[in-house]
Parts: structure tokens; sequence; C-alpha cells
């Protein structure tokens, strides 16, 4: 008779030997694959390694001389304007995103679903299709007439409406009880009050969601710096990670050091929000 245990889907779970050292070959596999990556990162960001052959998970020679090198290169001038651009553009799109998703959740007005296709239908084009007339925008801005293109500016203002945080917010307020408006208008409560103190403070396990996410797809563009950027003085850390790669002089320590540098931020922040960013997830499900 064999050993087992039913899972919740009603099966039966072998634990045989065989079975558990099938198991645990699967696991290490697993995880060589997804950590085996981010260990070679940090060992060779703190490592001598000249050759991209070299690279390991076992350290060997350990140097902080790479994050001087990197310094050296303008790292940290590229790593401000990165912080920059995710502090600025993340305040905007979540703005902006509070403020669409309660006029699309809270609000009747006509063509409302016409425009909530059409912010989705932005999901669905690639950054390289709108690249060109993002470019003509930005380099003659509409009413103010306004070249943003070489400045900070430009990779902030087109980072401030995304589909995926409006969305987000829009579904979440939709699930905010309309009972509390009602009880905090016979109270006395204005627009403004209601939606300050009653919407967006039940709304937070949506912002967390919203602030992860936006931080981390500010943080990782790549085609909008190129775009705008028309100096190194605009560059972010992902456009300088480029030219640090195809720089001969640049050893691979050098660029696994740059690199951490720009992978950090966006794990730190994560950790911090986890809490509120599991909530969001999980919140529609547990309502539902």
């Amino acid at each position: 008779m064999s050993a087992g245990t039913d899972t919740a889907l009603g099966l039966t779970e072998s634990r045989t030997p065989l079975a558990i050292a099938v198991k645990v070959v699967l696991y290490a596999v697993v995880a060589v694959l997804f950590a085996g990556p981010l260990i070679a990162l940090l060992v060779g960001a703190f490592s001598e390694v000249s050759d991209p052959t070299e690279l390991s998970v076992i350290p060997s020679r350990p140097t902080l001389a790479n994050f001087g090198i990197a310094i050296d290169y303008g790292v940290l001038k590229y790593l401000a304007n990165s912080f920059f651009v995710v502090g600025f553009g993340l305040l905007l799109q979540v703005v902006v995103s509070v403020l669409a998703g309660y006029a699309l959740a809270r609000k009747r007005f006509r063509f409302s679903a016409l425009v909530m296709v059409a912010i989705l239908a932005t999901m669905m084009l690639p950054e390289e299709i709108l690249a060109l007339p993002l470019s003509i925008l930005l380099s003659d801005l509409p009413v103010v007439h306004i070249n943003l293109m070489g400045t900070l500016a430009g990779m902030i203002v087109p980072l401030g409406a995304w589909a995926f945080s409006i969305l987000v917010m829009t579904e979440f307020m939709k699930d905010v009880p309309i009972e509390l408006e009602e009880a905090a208008r016979i109270d006395g409560a204005g627009e403004l009050r209601v939606f300050a103190q009653i919407i967006v403070p039940l709304c937070k396990p949506a912002l967390g969601v919203v602030g992860v996410f936006g931080f981390t797809m500010i943080w990782d563009q790549y085609l909008l710096p190129l775009l705008v950027s028309t100096s190194n003085a605009t560059y972010t850390l992902p456009l300088a990670l480029r030219t640090l790669r195809i720089d001969p002089e640049v050893t691979p320590g050098v660029i696994m050091a740059a690199s951490l540098l720009a992978l950090a931020p966006s794990v730190i922040v994560f950790l911090l929000f986890q809490r509120s960013f599991a909530r969001g997830l999980t919140s529609g499900a547990l309502k539902g």
C-alpha cells in the first residue's frame, strides 16, 4: 500500500522516497533557473571579472573596485536621474489613476464605455508603435507649444496616464460600498470630502498595487529615455547600462555592479510595500 495524501484538487500526493527525490530535483532545477542569474549578478558585482565566461555563482577574488569604477563612469548621476523620473512620474501616475478611476467608477457620463475601451486599447499597443507620435508630441506639446525633448520632464509627462493603474483603481473603487458615500452625503459631506476621506483611504490596497507596478514600470523604462534623451546628461540608469555594455574598456564586473544598483531599488520598494501589494491582489477575490 503506497503512502500518500490528498491534495486540494482531490489528487493523491505520493510520499514514497522516489517521489520525494523527484520533487527535490525539480525544486532544485527551478531554484537554479530563477535564482541562478541573480546569484551570478550578485557574485559578479563583487568579483574581479574581466571575461564574461568567468561569471560564476561561486565568489572569487572579492572586491569593491567594480562599484568605484561604475561611480567614476557617472552611474550615480544616472541613478539620480532615474530617481527623479520615477519619483515625479509615479506621483503623477497615482494622481491621474485615482482621479480617472473615481470618474469611471462613480460617475455616469456619455461615452464612458468608449473611454474605457480606449484606455484598454492602449495596453495592446507595443511601445514601438507609439514612439513616432510620442516624439512628435513631445517636440511640440499641444496648446502650450513647449519642446520637452532632451529634458527629464519629457520622460515624466508620458508616464502620467498608464492604463493598468487606471484599470486597477477603477475596478477597486467599484467595489467600495455606495452606502458609505450616501451616509457621508447625508451628514453634509461634499464631493471633494467624500472622495478624499471615504474613497481614497479605502483604496490603500489598490494604491499599493499601483505603486509597486508603477515604480517597476517607470524604473525599467528604456525606450522612452532613449527617445527623449539628446545627451548623456539626461540618461537614466537603464539607458546608461547600454552605454557601459558597449564600452570595450568596461569589464563585466563593472556592468554587474551597475546592474545591481539598478536592481536594488525595485527589490526594496517591493519589500516595503509587500503587505499592501498582497492585500491589493487578493482583495478582489475576497470580496467576490
